[in-house]
């Protein structure tokens, strides 16, 4: 899809183009960017414990860094660019879960929030550059109202397709399909004459609630409705392709649009009638009414929310739910299964005496032994219970750094084994 750019006078204020040309490339690493969105921040927020506040406070500060980055460049540089887009896809997913996981506040209403924001972006761009085409981005103000723009579409995107899984309750398989169809139905009305404008940004948001369910179908447990691969192999799977990518198109430059480097003030239209405009109009209209029917009908029907129980349930990121010493082994004992438990004893005991026996190679392999185990289980163990999850997790780090000191302390390793040990011998 390409979009709309009205003529401006051409001055020293203008750079070589910032963004890259609207391209299947550009589709593909956009899709792979919010999926990573999507896993990527639920795994520092819930696996690796950091909580949501953190997480998001983190990202906001790296957003901050990253986009400074970008803003300085001259000209569109691929890893620059799409880094930053990484990162506003991870900070934008947060933003909408502090809305709804931490002030409690319904999807419906984030949807409605972002939305509105949403317009308030565009309107004031409009106004203010009389044009919202990606391909005007030639001066800092421009620049600083699309990645706003960015930034805002990703919030919006995560709370529309969580909204949708609420109302639904479809699995991560079949919510793919939804965004799927309507970015389909876009792109063909984008080939009909619709306004470019208008098609590019409805996709760009379309792209969120896509690459979150592909993530989720990715990560989430076969028990969960995804196929297990979890949300640190998930993400490092689409990184790894974002960086191959990346690479491809640093080397070919197939992204680089030739247009808005040649004569930024102009861009290459192609001509539709107004009768065409008009009709898709109309027909973007009627597929979101249907859509809309859709998801009410869909909603009134008798299904179980994946979203809703989760809401339901303690926050693993609220710190006023973290649980006690007592309150985890109890935890321990009560929701996980007895064969994950013992073999996690068993492994932590055999440390234990090695360390005591002053066998530190052994204590270290032992360690690894440990790191791995609880990796391989903590789908299984983190959807059982994910605040004794949580507390056992933070317990393990201090045993696993420990240990692996390059100046060892026995009695900084026995304290962190004997105090995990307690927690999971109860």
């Amino acid at each position: 899809m390409t979009t709309s750019l009205e003529p401006t006078a051409y001055s020293a204020r203008h750079m070589l183009s910032k963004v890259p040309a609207i391209t299947i490339w550009f589709w593909i690493i956009k899709i792979l960017c919010t999926t990573v969105g999507e896993t990527f921040a639920d795994f520092i927020n819930v696996a690796l414990g950091v909580g949501l506040v953190s997480t998001a406070i983190i990202f906001t500060v790296v957003t901050a860094a990253v986009l400074t980055l970008q803003m300085t460049r001259r000209r569109y540089q691929p890893g620059v660019y799409w880094l930053t887009v990484v990162v506003m896809s991870i900070t934008g997913t947060l933003y909408t879960d502090i809305l709804t996981d931490q002030a409690g506040v319904p999807l419906g209403v984030s949807a409605a929030i972002f939305s509105g924001a949403l317009a308030i972006v565009f309107a004031i761009w409009f106004v203010k550059e009389r044009t919202l085409s990606i391909h005007s981005i030639v001066t800092a103000p421009r620049e600083a109202f699309y990645w706003l723009t960015v930034l805002v579409t990703f919030a919006l995107g995560t709370a529309l397709g969580d909204c949708t899984l609420e109302l639904t309750g479809w699995g991560p398989g079949a919510s793919i399909l939804l965004p799927l169809v309507l970015i389909a139905i876009v792109a063909a009305l984008w080939r009909f004459g619709a306004n470019p404008v208008l098609t590019f940004w409805i996709a760009y948001i379309l792209t969120r609630p896509l690459g979150a369910n592909i993530g989720d179908w990715l990560g989430l447990t076969p028990a969960e409705g995804g196929i297990g691969l979890g949300t640190l192999v998930t993400s490092i799977i689409f990184l790894a392709a974002i960086l191959g990518t990346v690479v491809y198109l640093s080397v070919t430059k197939t992204d680089v649009d030739q247009n808005a480097e040649a004569e930024p003030h102009t861009d290459a239209e192609r001509p539709a009638s107004p009768v065409r405009r008009r009709a898709s109009a109309v027909i973007l209209v009627a597929v979101g009414a249907a859509t809309v029917a859709l998801l009410i009908t869909t909603s009134n029907l008798p299904h179980t929310s994946a979203l809703a129980d989760e809401a339901a349930a303690p926050s693993c990121s609220d710190t006023s739910t973290a649980l006690s010493q007592s309150e985890a082994q109890a935890a321990v004992k009560a929701n996980y299964p007895a064969t994950n438990v013992d073999e996690l004893t068993t492994i932590v005991t055999d440390t234990l005496t090695l360390v005591t026996q002053n066998d530190q190679t052994g204590a270290a392999a032992r360690a690894t032994d440990l790191e791995t185990t609880w990796d391989d289980n903590q789908p299984e163990l983190n959807a059982a219970d994910c605040r004794a999850w949580t507390f056992l997790d933070k317990q393990i780090d201090p045993v696993l750094k420990s240990v692996r000191a390059q100046t060892p302390d026995p009695a900084k390793e026995q304290q962190a084994l004997q105090q995990l040990l307690t927690t999971l011998s109860s």
